[in-house]
């Protein structure tokens, strides 16, 4: 990125073009549909052995500095990942390890990053634990609580929507101490053995748990400490609506290349449909929502690598790329959907596929609606 452009510009660095090059062939080889429907039976969301590939790729350490084993480049790298995995329905704990790991970058000490920064780059998984039953998407509302007891934190409460974590050896947990929000870091080997229970969510290719924090102990050095928490929180928030942004355009195209397949294959009045003026036009209309969605992540993406992530123009961009691809993913799926005709409503049907992710990733840090109220404030200021 060159200091002189202007920050509302778009910009696509030479290592963004290269990774999402490298993702897409990767994603197209290793997630193909009927690996993706073999997937949604399996006990994880991916195998240990794709997951090795992913780590020796280096993108777990994209956004983590050289000092502490990654390559030192930032979230707008992680975004030309993301997408063409979302493009291929990969689910992977990809996107949770980096937000971690960012999370240590803002809040944690010299200790905490020397220690897990390097493990997280060559493949530990983390989860988030974030999210509770409340469904409140401001972080900082929490009802999870620790209490200090001389040298260790005890725990209590539970969260909700925590992805992979059956797979996860860090927890990265939100919750309420002394009164104010503060992050720990919670070792799978502190969890009791019932702490995790299986949640039937939408999206099938995800797994995602329930996690109980009630009777769990922690030593107080795994508390993140940071001057700003709220603020650390909320650039964790708009960190996570960026990569469930990238993964919903990355859905988007996914769902029109079915689409259009369809459409060049099924006949009707011996003629293929995608010839019918009524089919055409709300395909034109679902790409041009994939290029609006795409320009706002690319954006959003650009704000984030001249580190104005969480200031009021890094705000604006991730909120708005966030609200314009979940509209354009909702839209490409449900028509999908509906030109399969009966068998759209079906579970045979890869369109239903999408439909599900798309549901699924903008109820996760804020629909579009949420969004939008946000943005007026912001945008009238």
């Amino acid at each position: 990125m060159t200091e002189q452009t202007e920050p509302s510009d778009i910009l696509f660095s030479d290592e963004q073009a290269q990774l999402l090059e490298i993702a897409e062939t990767f994603s197209a080889n290793k997630s193909p549909i009927d690996a993706v429907r073999r997937q949604l039976a399996a006990e994880d969301a991916i195998d240990g052995a794709l997951w090795r590939e992913i780590a020796a790729l280096g993108w777990l350490g994209i956004a983590i500095p050289e000092e502490f084993g990654g390559s030192g480049l930032g979230l707008g790298e992680v975004v030309a990942i993301v997408e063409p995995m979302g493009r291929k329905l990969l689910s992977s704990p990809l996107a949770s390890t980096t937000l971690a790991a960012q999370a240590i970058l803002c809040t944690g000490n010299d200790e905490q990053k020397s220690q897990w920064l390097p493990q997280l780059a060559a493949g530990t998984v983390a989860a988030l634990a974030l999210t509770e039953a409340h469904g409140d998407w401001d972080l900082c509302h929490l009802t999870c609580t620790a209490t200090r007891n001389g040298g260790t934190l005890s725990l209590s409460g539970g969260k909700t929507f925590v992805t992979d974590a059956a797979q996860a050896d860090l927890f990265l947990v939100s919750l309420a101490l002394d009164g104010a929000p503060a992050l720990v870091l919670v070792e799978k080997s502190a969890l009791g053995k019932d702490a995790l229970h299986r949640e039937v969510v939408v999206d099938e290719t995800r797994r995602s748990y329930g996690l109980s924090l009630d009777g769990v102990e922690l030593p107080a050095a795994n508390l993140l400490a940071a001057a700003d928490l709220p603020g650390c929180l909320k650039s964790l928030h708009l960190a996570a609506c960026l990569l469930y942004a990238a993964e919903m355009c990355g859905g988007t195209a996914g769902v029109i290349n079915v689409t259009l397949d369809y459409l060049k294959t099924r006949r009707q009045f011996d003629h293929f449909i995608g010839a019918y003026q009524a089919l055409k036009h709300p395909m034109v209309d679902a790409l041009v929502g994939l290029e609006q969605a795409r320009s706002h992540l690319y954006h959003a993406a650009t704000v984030f690598e001249m580190g104005n992530g969480a200031d009021g123009r890094g705000e604006v961009a991730v909120r708005m790329a966030k609200a314009q691809a979940a509209a354009a993913f909702a839209f490409a799926s449900d028509r999908a959907i509906q030109f399969h005709g009966a068998f759209g409503f079906t579970y045979d049907c890869d369109a239903q596929l999408y439909r599900r992710r798309a549901l699924w990733c903008e109820q996760q840090h804020g629909d579009g609606l949420h969004h939008r109220k946000h943005l007026a404030g912001l945008l009238l200021d």
